[in-house]
This record gives structure tokens, sequence and C-alpha cells, in this order.
């Protein structure tokens, strides 16, 4: 099973495009260059506007941490 959508894939060449160009900022307004910031810029454009794309590693793992640490806690 893919794990990204067709639209994903899409949005993400966009921005890869865009950084190519010089007009992908970040968030901060500065001009992207890495390779790895731009796909990440694409795959959360992607998420808003609903293409199929997995949440993000980091917002998982901060949810089974802190269920972890409020059972310790008991």
């Amino acid at each position: 099973m893919a794990k990204y959508g067709k639209a994903a894939q899409k949005t993400v060449k966009s921005a890869m495009h865009r950084r190519k160009k010089g007009t992908l900022k970040s968030s901060s307004g500065q001009t992207v260059t890495s390779r790895k910031q731009a796909i990440a810029i694409g795959l959360s454009e992607a998420r808003e506007k609903g293409a199929k794309v997995p949440a993000p590693k980091s917002a998982s793992r901060k949810a089974k941490g802190s269920s972890r640490r409020s059972a310790k806690k008991r």
C-alpha cells in the first residue's frame, strides 16, 4: 500500500520546483535551500489540503511519550 497519495506527490514536486527557483519560503520568511526542508514543507502543505499523508513522526512520538509519563506517575 502506498504511503503517500498522488496529490501529496504533486505538492512535494511543486515545493521542490519553487525551491529551485528560489521562491520557496519557510514560516519565518527566509528562503529555503535545503532539499529535506522543501520536502517537509511540501508534505505539510499536502496535509493542509487533505491529501493522503501520514502524520509527522514527531507528533506521533509525543503522543506516545506523554501517555507513558502519565502512567508512570500513577
